[in-house]
């Protein structure tokens, strides 16, 4: 029996894996922030918070370069829009690391 995932169930993936973008609470955000998000988020799918750290670092490092920045509504309504839907275990690593980057920026 083939276990690999076929075009359909790579598809599916794909749309769980932007789903986040659609949330209402996102409506006013910039499209271009948007992207740089979700671009984020593709590249540390599957990634422990350990993992996460360092690609953290330099997607906020490589924001401030290109001079972008996010109000502290924005930030709130993304982390609140990430949050939806995880476990409390989920939930409680990611706010470790979100109270490691505060430390950091």
């Amino acid at each position: 029996m083939d276990n690999r995932p076929n075009e359909s169930d790579k598809q599916k993936k794909a749309q769980e894996n932007t789903s986040w973008t659609k949330d209402p609470s996102l409506a006013g955000l910039d499209p271009a922030k948007l992207a740089m998000l979700n671009s984020f988020a593709r590249q540390g799918a599957g990634k422990s918070p350990q993992e996460l750290l360092p690609l953290l670092m330099a997607a906020a490092s490589q924001s401030r370069a290109k001079g972008t920045r996010f109000s502290r509504e924005e930030m709130e309504s993304i982390i609140q829009v990430l949050k939806a839907g995880k476990s409390p275990e989920e939930i409680a690593r990611m706010d470790q690391i979100i109270q490691m980057m505060k430390r950091f920026s």
